[in-house]
């Protein structure tokens, strides 16, 4: 049991290195939040 355990975990890290689950847009910030437009810092032009 204790090799089946190292093995899966062995497959998992392999898996993650060739088709990696991190996705960057799921993180990536678009524009201002709303405890910046709380705060009244804008520019207005």
């Amino acid at each position: 049991m204790n090799f089946l355990t190292h093995l899966i975990g062995y497959a998992a890290a392999i898996r993650e290195f060739v088709a990696p689950t991190y996705r960057p847009e799921r993180y990536y910030m678009r524009g201002p939040g709303p405890a910046c437009a709380r705060r009244g810092n804008s520019l207005g032009i």
